[in-house]
């Protein structure tokens, strides 16, 4: 992974758009289109001032217009520049097309990325940033595209047949005209050069502050709970203000191009009018032509200007492409062996040998774990906090991958098995409660969308929740938002309760699974979960030593090793660390 990361630091703006490019590649045929609206409106461009010309040598002097020529002639300018104005909405449209299409397949494949990244990015990144990946950054681009692709396409264009005008009225003043380009364009380089770097800091910063009030709105409850609101504030405004600095620098230096470029071609315009007028005297040129090559010196340098005008969308466009890229390019969670086997039906054997683990080298967590589950064995794994429960259910779901030893279920090493049967045969029932924007009853049928009604009622009587549900609104229908709306936190917890129970694996893994619900409500879900966990072996992790006194198994680990074991009668009569600890938690106060 950190090798394609160094890598992706070190495209230059040349790969990035290629890359950008690479998916337009797909709409060749909108490509082509766009072409030729861009050759028809330009065309119209240069021809309008042709006739202009025509118009101005009409008009000799007092008494010395033909006002019928010029009738026609602006009849014919009417209907070149209508049908200019027809093919510019259109290339305008089709642009719009390509650029939103190349963003919709970009952002699809961002978030086809994230799918299958491994956890520990998750872990190690703050969501925010992401989701500015998702919005901000794709939105950059889709400028970028949008004002680059039409501008360029019809700026090259204008520059080509703008040239072969002018040198067809005056190959002298032409020559004037191009000793300008390089200027222009050397001048707006070394402005765009010293100014990526800006435009990169100012994604990196705005990423930064999303990931911040994602952070800060996520946890509003502890934020007011804990007066941090001041402190808070005080945070996001230096963040705010990093940004507001960061994106003043880089718009401000970015917008240096366009006006250093019109003064180039004003310049080169006054040079032109006096030049011209010099030549209109001695005879070498009419005045219409004059006129006509003004327009065409202004046509010629108007993509300059416009191209100048955009660079500091083009450059926030690559910045924000980068960081896009940067994630594309990362390494997917190792994908499964050539000739791993899909786990149907587990028996529920599960046999750790030898593990060894470390989410840090420098620190390891699990330096040596053995452990044999008989199926239908109901485990439970107490300890102090960083003692290495999650990790072992983290491991056993391989979200993580062991660094030593095996794990193995029904005997077969569990790197050998699919990721996706893997974890259909386990039910896992997580402290932190996840529910999507929807209805009750599509959050139950989360993992099983083809249940039917009946299925999901018995799910939500099970776990006790059908009737907290059926004084909703709409009942199962009723819509809740992703942070759960008007539900409190237990009832959360009680439709991921149910969602696993409509499922029915052959294993669970119960996490502090019933922490946010009262004690009468638990003694009941304890009951159902007696129900489920009927001959299925399953793993439950607590604080709260009254739910797993019906263990099979109880296990005390700290450090990442197991250091009691036993039933709970067992290890009272040990009177060792599990003993101590409940005793500390149902001692008479």
């Amino acid at each position: 992974m950190n090798n394609k990361q160094t890598n992706n630091k070190q495209m230059n703006n040349k790969q990035t758009w290629q890359r950008i490019l690479g998916y337009t590649g797909k709409y060749k045929s909108t490509a082509i289109a766009s072409v030729g609206c861009a050759i028809l409106t330009v065309l119209a461009s240069l021809v309008g001032p042709f006739f202009i010309g025509r118009v101005v040598d009409q008009m000799i002097g007092v008494d010395a217009v033909e006002f019928g020529t010029i009738t026609k002639l602006l009849i014919i300018l009417a209907i070149v520049y209508g049908v200019g104005s027809f093919f510019g909405w259109l290339l305008y449209s089709l642009t719009n097309r390509i650029a939103y299409q190349t963003v919709f397949d970009m952002r699809r494949a961002l978030f086809a990325k994230i799918n299958q990244l491994p956890l520990t990015f998750h872990d190690s990144h703050p969501h925010g940033d992401s989701i500015s990946r998702f919005v901000n950054d794709m939105d950059a681009v889709s400028d970028g595209l949008l004002q680059g692709f039409s501008t360029l396409l019809t700026g090259i264009i204008t520059i080509t047949g703008a040239i072969g005008l002018m040198l067809y009225i005056s190959p002298m003043m032409t020559l004037v005209v191009l000793l300008s380009a390089p200027v222009s364009f050397f001048a707006a380089r070394f402005i765009t050069m010293r100014t990526q770097q800006m435009f990169r800091e100012q994604a990196k910063v705005l990423g930064g502050l999303n990931g911040y009030v994602e952070e800060m709105i996520g946890g509003q409850k502890v934020v007011q709970a804990f007066h941090y609101e001041d402190r808070s504030y005080a945070q996001f405004t230096a963040k705010n203000e990093a940004l507001y600095q960061a994106g003043i620098k880089a718009q401000f230096y970015g917008s240096l191009s366009n006006p250093t470029t019109r003064l180039v071609n004003n310049i080169t315009f006054s040079v032109i009018a006096m030049i011209g007028s010099v030549v209109v005297i001695l005879g070498k040129i009419s005045v219409g032509e004059l006129s006509s090559f003004l327009i065409y010196s202004n046509l010629f340098a108007k993509p300059f200007n416009e191209i100048t005008g955009v660079i500091t969308q083009l450059q926030s466009a690559t910045a924000s492409a980068q960081r896009i890229f940067a994630l594309l390019d990362l390494s997917p969670e190792q994908p499964d062996a050539p000739d791993a086997v899909e786990m149907k039906h587990s028996q529920g054997t599960i046999m750790f040998d030898h593990v060894k683990f470390a989410y840090d080298p420098e620190r390891p967590l699990i330096t040596d774990f053995s452990l044999l589950v008989k199926p239908g064995t109901r485990i439970a794994i107490v300890g102090q906090t960083g003692a290495g429960k999650t990790t072992l259910v983290n491991l056993l779901m391989r979200f993580y991958e062991v660094n030593h030893g095996v794990i193995a279920i029904d005997g077969v090493d569990i790197q050998s098995i699919t990721r996706d049967s893997l974890r259909r045969n386990f039910g896992m029932v997580l402290q932190d409660t996840w529910l999507f924007a929807g209805s009750i009853r599509d959050n139950i049928a989360y993992g099983k969308p083809e249940a039917t009604d009946e299925e999901v009622i018995a799910a939500a009587k099970a776990t006790h929740a059908h009737s907290f549900i059926k004084r909703l609104p709409d009942g199962y229908h009723t819509l809740i938002s992703g942070s759960g709306g008007s539900l409190s936190q237990g009832q959360e917890q009680l439709l991921t309760i149910a969602r696993v129970m409509l499922v029915d694996p052959p294993m669970l893994i119960l996490d502090e699974a019933t922490s946010s619900i009262d004690t009468r409500t638990e003694i009941r879900i304890q009951k159902a979960f007696q129900k489920m966990i009927a001959g299925r072996t399953s793993f439950v992790i607590a604080h709260r030593l009254s739910t797993i006194r019906e263990a099979d198994l109880i296990l005390f680990m700290a450090d990442g090793d197991i250091i009691e074991s036993g039933s709970h009668e067992e290890l009272l009569a040990r009177d060792g660390y599990y003993s101590r600890l409940f005793n500390s938690q149902f001692a008479a106060v």
